[in-house]
Formats: structure tokens, sequence, C-alpha cells
């Protein structure tokens, strides 16, 4: 079961590989985590580029920038690409950072998943009661699950970008989801309980 419709989605993942056949981009959000789970797709497309990249993404696409939220934004094929770009865009993990945490998979350059879990926590935070915070919560989910994270890595980046009261909110995330878990193809209530208390177990930390 996806998220979007399928409409959307095939265009978004059109644009994202057009996108990252053409310029030097990083990219996160939804599609990060699909690209590390193979689980679960995306509608949005999120990256990271620097300045360079950013004025050649202007020339063609005519970026809007948004003061408030801090990141360009531009409409492609009618899907909406965020870009988010160093020292302007506030993410939990500062974007000149983040290429040292990137990967590169099927020729896709993209983020790991500790730092793209902390990057999909911000996002849950600042928007959990909407449908894309579901959405978030979910991709969470498919990472926590789907993907290696190694948790000793996670609470480095925690400590070093004073991100202290993550882990609680992502122990909670894992204790209180339940929908959540259809769109990941889970509907055994002994098996979502076994997961919870396995992935709980990794967060002994808290």
């Amino acid at each position: 079961m996806e998220f979007w419709n399928d409409i959307a989605i095939d265009k978004s993942w059109k644009v994202l590989i057009d996108l990252t056949k053409k310029f030097d981009v990083i990219v996160i959000g939804g599609w990060a985590a699909y690209l590390l789970t193979k689980s679960l797709k995306s509608k949005d497309v999120d990256i990271v580029v620097d300045f360079e990249t950013l004025e050649e993404l202007n020339m063609i696409f005519g970026l809007k920038k948004n003061i408030h939220l801090k990141k360009y934004e531009t409409i492609i094929d009618e899907i909406s690409v965020d870009i988010y770009v160093p020292f302007f865009s506030k993410l939990a993990i500062p974007v000149e950072k983040l290429k040292d945490y990137s990967t590169t998979i099927e020729g896709i350059k993209t983020i790991k998943p500790e730092a793209l879990l902390i990057l999909k926590q911000q996002a849950e935070l600042e928007r959990k009661d909407s449908v894309k915070g579901q959405k978030d919560r979910v991709d969470i989910l498919n990472v926590l699950i789907n993907s290696r994270v190694d948790f000793k890595v996670y609470f480095i980046l925690i400590k070093e970008y004073g991100l202290e009261n993550y882990p609680q909110r992502l122990k909670n995330i894992i204790q209180t989801v339940k929908k959540e878990f259809d769109y990941l193809g889970i509907q055994n209530p002994r098996k979502i309980k076994l997961i919870k208390k396995e992935l709980v177990s990794k967060l002994k930390f808290i």
C-alpha cells in the first residue's frame, strides 16, 4: 500500500531521476527513505545542493526563495521540489555537514540512515498533526525496520548537534504508532508488538 497515488509517485520519481542525472544533488526526505529501504515511495522531492548548483537550477526552473521555511522551491511537471542550501536552510544537521553523511545508492547520492532518521524526526516534529506528519512517521518506521541504522552513530549525531529530545520522541513514536504499520504491510498484532519491543530496546540509552 502506497501513501500517495501512483500518478504522483511516478511523476515524482521521473523528476528525481532527471535532477540527479543533470545536477550535483543529495537526495533527502521520503525518496531517501525509499532508496535506503526499497519500500514506500514518495510524492515530493527534497534535495540538498551547493550554491553553484542552486544557481544552475534557478536559471532553468526559476526558483522561489521561502524566507520563512529557509529553503528554495519550484514546481517541475506538477511535482513540488524543495531545495536546501548551506548556511541558509535550518536542518537538524546543518546542510553543509550532510555531505559527510552521504552515500550513493544505484548512482544516486543520498544520506545514510542515521542522518535521515534525524532529518525525518525534525520534519515530524514540525508537522506531526498533519497528513505529511503521518507520512514522516511511516518513513521513520520504514528506516528503522528496513535499513541498517547504527544507533551508536545516531546517538553521536544527537549529541553533536544538541538534539537531546529526539531519542525520547523517537521512543514515543515507536510505542504509539498503529496505522503507520499498515503502509509497511505489517498488520499482525503480535509481530507489531515484537518489532516495537526490539526497536525500543535499541534506544536503551534513554
